[in-house]
């Protein structure tokens, strides 16, 4: 049994996840989590709200509440969320937590120590009209790199580049929508990130082989252009502040904090019970764990850059990211989901349509892995009336109607099985290999191709065996043709278990079982299962699984979600 530490992208407290938020690293952690659990890996998947930062301050302001009000009022939410979509975080926790803010000061003052460190006076923007400086978020402008007129003042979600306030072009309060700025000098920390930079460049270069090209490329590309010493701190009131004299009146950088929050929010879950839990036996000194962590695209350059190189500084053992899976988004029929201007499904929205598995298997095989995806009703509805409802869908119904009116409600027993149950049993299992390696990889679009061909040669199996016709001269030939769908039914469950765990644990009621009876996923052996449900096992035919999504229905939702095809 291995150790695996999965993490993913921090959501934002302040923002409302749309599905673009979810298959850009949450589900995609989730599907993985599950997968390694039922190979036996002993898994610790943490998550939590990113709560620091402009984006909290400005919120809270809109909203009228205090800011760890807010924080608490949209952790909830998530928190919420994520429970409607089935995510196993082991620990959903805060970046604001005082485990974390322990963490952040004891690796802040071991770089500190080390030389990392050091002070700088720079010209930051002020906003006459709002009597402040106005750090990162609080700047809107247009990217000096490829003119988009919406870039914020920390980065440009359009190109990704990382920007500061004052590289902006026409440059806004985000607070207010004043002009009326003017350059001002303030003091700030920064970390000597060219000091780090030939080690870090090193470590990237042994990720080569492995990370996909998302986050491969991003970081080579940030590399190419030569690192800049990075500011860690801000002129803002919420935040952890600075433990430096001089600096008591800053609070450091979001982006330098929240990454940390990973250990914080493991210490937070360790916290819970002490005696079974050690938080650095993932994180510190930990040689037995291997971590993969998933964000989108924009979040690269922090977690192959800023993130490593802060370790790095400290000098001590932490755990570094083995596998970075970087996406690239999810868009809604080709433009932005905007709560603002009603436009795109959101994520409380979409569980309150359909059920979280319609949602869980269209996004991962739909997942935005090497290139932008994107969302639309048609294309959404299409596939869950093909892949779902038409296929596994119709094959659960069939062959429990089809036994439960022509023999009886137990798992019938039947004759001798035949070389078409022998190529059967060959093809899928070269299927479910491949679904594995898939899997395994982290290639999600491949592995639920297979998982739909699998699901794809039982229908071949059950149309070309004919159990209907051949129950008429051979009973006990029709018998075990059925008795052969009824395993496909509980592999088919097993199988899909990571990506669809509710569609799973209702074909296994079916059968009287729980999800705690699927067998594992590592060595799976076909030949093996087909024999898992015995001649006797109870069964109920139960309702379908799934409900087949009308035009109407589809035309209905696009008037509602803001639909530009309608």
């Amino acid at each position: 049994m291995s150790k695996v530490l999965i993490t993913s992208a921090l959501p934002y407290v302040n923002g409302v996840p749309h599905l673009g938020h979810i298959v850009g690293c949450l589900l995609p952690s989730d599907v993985y989590a599950r997968f390694n659990r039922m190979l036996g890996n002993e898994v610790l998947y943490i998550c939590g709200t990113d709560e620091h930062g402009t984006p909290s301050e400005v919120g809270a302001a809109k909203e009228g509440l205090e800011v760890s009000a807010y924080c608490d009022k949209y952790h909830a939410l998530h928190r919420e969320t994520y429970r409607a979509f089935n995510l196993s975080f082991d620990y959903f926790g805060r970046t604001s937590s005082p485990q974390n803010e322990e963490l952040v000061n004891h690796i802040f003052s071991k770089i500190d120590e080390n030389g990392y460190i050091e002070e700088k006076s720079i010209k930051q923007i002020f906003s006459i009209d709002d009597d402040r400086f106005l750090p990162d978020r609080y700047v809107t402008g247009t990217c000096p790199h490829c003119g988009y007129d919406k870039a914020r003042g920390d980065q440009c979600e359009n190109c990704t580049k990382v920007l500061e306030p004052t590289d902006l072009i026409n440059p806004r309060s985000t607070i207010s929508g004043s002009t009326n700025l003017e350059v001002r000098e303030t003091k700030h920390l920064f970390l000597k990130l060219p000091m780090v930079e030939q080690r870090l460049a090193e470590w990237i270069k042994t990720k080569e082989p492995f990370w996909p090209d998302v986050a491969y490329s991003i970081a080579q590309k940030w590399l190419k252009e030569g690192l800049q010493p990075r500011c860690i701190t801000r002129d803002l009131k919420w935040g952890f502040k600075v433990n430096k004299p001089g600096f008591e009146d800053k609070v450091f950088y979001v982006w330098f904090d929240a990454p940390i929050g990973y250990m914080g929010i493991t210490k937070q879950w360790a916290d819970e019970q002490p005696e079974n839990r050690n938080w650095k036996d993932w994180w510190l000194g930990a040689k037995d764990v291997r971590y993969v962590e998933f964000m989108g695209k924009d979040n690269v350059p922090f977690h192959s850059i800023s993130f490593p190189a802060t370790l790095l500084a400290t000098g001590e053992d932490w755990t570094f990211v083995d596998y970075l899976k970087g996406m690239s988004y999810l868009t809604f029929e080709g433009g932005k989901f905007s709560k603002s201007e009603k436009r795109g499904i959101f994520a409380g929205d979409a569980v309150q349509e359909f059920p979280a598995d319609y949602w869980r298997y269209w996004l991962m095989s739909n997942a935005p892995e090497s290139s932008d995806s994107s969302f639309s009703f048609d294309l959404f509805a299409s596939v869950i009336n093909k892949d779902l409802n038409g296929v596994l869908g119709n094959f659960v119904s069939r062959v429990l109607k089809m036994t439960s009116s022509k023999i009886g409600d137990t798992v019938p027993a039947g004759g001798e099985l035949t070389a078409l149950e022998n190529d059967l049993f060959a093809n899928l299992q070269t299927r479910i290999n491949d679904y594995l390696k898939y899997m395994n990889e982290m290639e999600f679009r491949k592995a639920l191709n297979e998982l739909r061909a699998i699901w794809v040669e039982g229908n071949n199996y059950i149309t070309v065996a004919e159990p209907w016709t051949v129950i008429k001269t051979d009973p006990l030939r029709a018998a075990a043709i059925l008795r052969i769908c009824m395993n496909l039914i509980r592999i088919f469950a097993a199988l899909s278990a990571p990506v669809m765990p509710e569609t799973s644990e209702a074909m296994l009621q079916r059968f009287g079982l729980k999800t705690s009876d699927l067998p594992g996923l590592k060595d799976f052996d076909v030949a093996r299962e087909m024999t898992a449900l015995q001649p006797g096992q109870p069964f109920t035919v139960g309702d379908p699984l799934f409900e087949r999504i009308t035009p109407e229905r589809i035309e209905e939702l696009k008037q509602k979600y803001g639909s530009t095809t309608c």
